[in-house]
């Protein structure tokens, strides 16, 4: 189960490491007009990014020491389940289905990670 944790771990840390860097960029008319379209502020990519930048570096830790990863991968899961929730109150229903894929997707570090405890 290790060995499907590094490697759920080290796809997911790629996906969010890109995400991030798009966000911490801060250039990028779509990530902006996204943050419009649903209601926040521009002001937030910033932190977003970050919070994702952190989320993959856990997960990579997480292949050092694996509860780190497993707690890194919960705190991503709640991400994208906040990220689900502020889709659906602005009535994005299209746009919900991205972070949805990436709660099913988050989940599974966190249960091979303790699979492999």
């Amino acid at each position: 189960m290790f060995i499907a944790y590094v490697v759920v771990a080290a796809l997911l840390a790629a996906l969010l490491a890109f995400s991030a860097k798009v966000k911490l960029a801060g250039d990028t008319e779509a990530a902006a007009s996204t943050m419009s379209r649903l209601g926040l502020p521009n002001t937030w990519l910033r932190p977003l990014g970050l919070v994702e930048a952190a989320g993959a570096l856990g997960l990579l830790a997480g292949i050092a020491y694996l509860p780190l990863g497993i707690a890194a991968g919960v705190g991503v899961v709640l991400f994208f389940i906040g990220a689900v929730t502020i889709h659906l109150r602005a009535g994005d229903r299209k746009g919900a289905a991205s972070p949805g894929v990436l709660v099913l997707i988050a989940v599974l570090p966190a249960l091979f990670g303790l699979a492999a405890l």
